[in-house]
C-alpha cells in the first residue's frame, strides 16, 4: 500500500455562472468520482472544497480549488503540504484545448501548455505531479482560447462528455495504484468496448 494519501484535484472556476464551462471539466470529473465512491461531504478548507474517502483501499482526498483557475496552486499546494502528500501522489484533472474534444491523456510532469491553472500548481509544487487532460478542442475561427474555455459545453458535447466523465470515475481506482497506464486503458475500454462476435449457427447435418 502506498505510504502517502492520494490527492485528486479537479480544476475549474467557482460559482454557478461557470459551472458548465469547458474550463470546469476538472470540477465535473471530481464530482462524478465523489458521487461514485461514497466520499464524505464537501468541506471548506485550503481555499477550496475538500472531501475524504478511499479508492482501492488508499485514503484519498478530492479537492476543488475555489480560488479561480489562475490561483489553483494556492489551494492545491496548501492541501498537499498539510497532508504531507508528495507531487507524485497529486493528480490534477483539467481541460485541454490542445486535445480534440472527447480525447483523454494522462502523464506525469511536463509543461503547462499555457494553462494558467497548471502554471499556478507548478509554482506551488514543482512540475512532477500527475495530470489528466480532458480534451475540449480548439476554438473555431478567430475566437480566442479564453473565450472558448469559458463557454458552456454544448448539447452536442454532452453525448461524449457524460460517458467520458463516467469512465474517468470508474477507472479512478487505478490512480490509487499509481497505474496511470491502467487508468488510460480502462477508460479506452469503457468508451470503446470490443464488439461481441456473433455465435455461429448450430450445424444442421443433412439427413
Amino acid at each position: 500500500m502506498p505510504d502517502s494519501p492520494l490527492l485528486i484535484a479537479g480544476l475549474g472556476n467557482p460559482g454557478a455562472d461557470y459551472a458548465r464551462n469547458r474550463h470546469n471539466a476538472g470540477f465535473m470529473a471530481v464530482d462524478v468520482i465523489h458521487e461514485s465512491y461514497g466520499f464524505g461531504p464537501w468541506r471548506t478548507r485550503f481555499q477550496g472544497l475538500i472531501s475524504e474517502g478511499t479508492l482501492a483501499g488508499r485514503k484519498t482526498w478530492l479537492l476543488k480549488p475555489q480560488t479561480y483557475m489562475n490561483e489553483s496552486g494556492q489551494s492545491v499546494g496548501a492541501a498537499a503540504r498539510f497532508f504531507k502528500i508528495p507531487p507524485g501522489a497529486v493528480v490534477v484533472i483539467h481541460d485541454e484545448i490542445d486535445l480534440v474534444a472527447a480525447k483523454l491523456k494522462a502523464k506525469t510532469g511536463g509543461g503547462d501548455a499555457g494553462h494558467n491553472g497548471l502554471r499556478s500548481i507548478t509554482a506551488a509544487l514543482g512540475p512532477d505531479y500527475r495530470r489528466v487532460r480532458i480534451g475540449v478542442g480548439k476554438p473555431a475561427g478567430n475566437r480566442k482560447a479564453h473565450g472558448h474555455v469559458l463557454q458552456n459545453f454544448s448539447k452536442a458535447d454532452e453525448a461524449w462528455l457524460v460517458p467520458l466523465l463516467s469512465a474517468i470515475a470508474e477507472a479512478a481506482p487505478h490512480f490509487a495504484r499509481n497505474d496511470d497506464v491502467g487508468f488510460m486503458n480502462k477508460v479506452a475500454l469503457l468508451l470503446s468496448p470490443p464488439e461481441k462476435k456473433a455465435k455461429p449457427e448450430p450445424r444442421k447435418d443433412n439427413a
